[in-house]
């Protein structure tokens, strides 16, 4: 199936889920917040939220500097 990653297509198999995208997206790290369709979804709630065909999902993560 097809979503948007932070303006990209990018193909995923069906019952992906946010947690597996996220996770894929970002290697794992914590630090990070998901929105998909323009609401921002809880960390708790990644596991549980399946993406759809179609789904647009924003990804940002903290970045530390100095």
């Amino acid at each position: 199936m097809n979503v948007t990653v932070n303006g990209r297509s990018r193909e995923v198999a069906v019952g992906t889920t946010l947690h597996v995208l996220v996770s894929t997206e970002t290697g794992g790290g914590r630090g990070g917040a998901a929105a998909l369709d323009g609401d921002v979804v809880p960390r708790s709630l990644w596991p549980d939220t399946a993406l759809r065909d179609g789904s647009v999902i924003e990804i940002v993560t903290a970045v530390q500097g100095g």
